[in-house]
């Protein structure tokens, strides 16, 4: 398959925040028909959000359909990209967990290393600790001395065992010494409308998924992961002023079946570069409290690879397991 580069007027438009219009060139020989971008998680949570925004302005770029196609239940859409044919047509956003941390603590059928292959990282993100209003919780110090003085009576959710919410929180009870009670949910929507109805007492999440609802009172905001505080998140501080050192950067990332042409790669490394990178995108990632990344190619497989690594150690030191 022949494959072009966009024109740069057309990409031009696109990082001035505007939409291509009919006098733009005609698009490139790939992609000629939709393409099919999967989320392994429900519609509402934070990679469903950033999925649909990407695939919006893809759309554009492109002149054809990006089709966002959810496949929950966290190895079924791993799987589903990862043995669909290596054309560029189906490709997958996912976060850095539970993409290198499920196939350690369950078996999957298919090996991330082998078999998926990372085209770019597309935003860094961050996490902030929230509280429902009816825990009473003002800060992190309410949370913690709660959980010390009532050891496992404290409940906290998270997107289902494995999940990014489910590690990153119990990184938080080893370093505070605390015990709490994970109660696991189908994706971030519903485990955060958890802590909304007062069903549990706190969520880690990203701030893609807590700034609407910390803004608007619903929940505290406790903690952020991270040495800097957020304008989105007034009050809550950063994790490494009371823990330093605390945690491992989490990312969402776009994957394609391993064996897709490297031409193909490298014209949707650039594509959905342009596209993150582009002011009206990247702005409004910012206003979501992430930080648009796009590192793409050997650099970006390197950190899922240095990653994978990490995550193993934490999980086998830990003897976490994945329903």
């Amino acid at each position: 398959m022949k494959v072009r580069l966009y024109p740069l007027m057309l990409a031009g438009a696109l990082l001035l925040g505007q939409t291509p219009g009919a006098g733009a060139a005609e698009p490139a020989e790939f992609p000629n028909r939709p393409v099919h971008l999967v989320v392994p998680f429900p519609p509402g949570g934070s990679l469903d959000i950033s999925g649909r925004l990407i695939a919006q302005y893809l759309g554009q770029l492109w002149h054809q359909s990006v089709i966002i196609d959810n496949k929950p239940g966290g190895t079924i859409g791993p799987e589903f990209v990862a043995k669909s044919a290596p054309d560029g047509y189906t490709l997958m956003i996912i976060s850095s967990t539970p993409l290198v941390t499920l196939p350690q603590m369950q078996r999957v059928p298919y090996d991330v290393l082998r078999d998926l292959v990372g085209i770019t990282q597309t935003t860094l993100l961050t996490y902030a600790l929230v509280a429902s209003p009816a825990s009473g919780f003002a800060s992190i110090v309410d949370l913690v001395s709660a959980a010390k003085a009532a050891p496992g009576r404290l409940n906290y959710s998270s997107a289902g065992n494995g999940s990014g919410q489910h590690l990153y929180m119990e990184l938080l009870k080893t370093a505070a010494g605390i015990q709490m009670t994970h109660v696991p949910y189908k994706g971030s929507a519903p485990a955060l409308q958890a802590v909304l109805t007062g069903e549990v007492q706190a969520m880690l999440d990203v701030t893609v998924s807590t700034a609407q609802v910390v803004q608007s009172g619903k929940v505290r905001a406790l903690m952020v992961t991270g040495s800097k505080t957020l304008d989105q998140f007034p009050g809550a501080v950063p994790f490494d002023t009371v823990y330093p050192g605390l945690g491992i950067a989490s990312w969402h990332g776009i994957f394609a079946p391993r064996e897709t042409p490297k031409a193909i790669r490298d014209r949707l490394a650039h594509d959905v570069r342009e596209v993150v990178l582009s002011p009206v995108v990247a702005d409004r990632f910012r206003l979501l409290g992430v930080e648009p990344s796009g590192l793409s190619g050997a650099e970006f497989d390197a950190i899922v690879h240095q990653d994978y690594e990490r995550w193993g150690t934490i999980i086998q030191r830990n003897q976490l397991r994945a329903d």
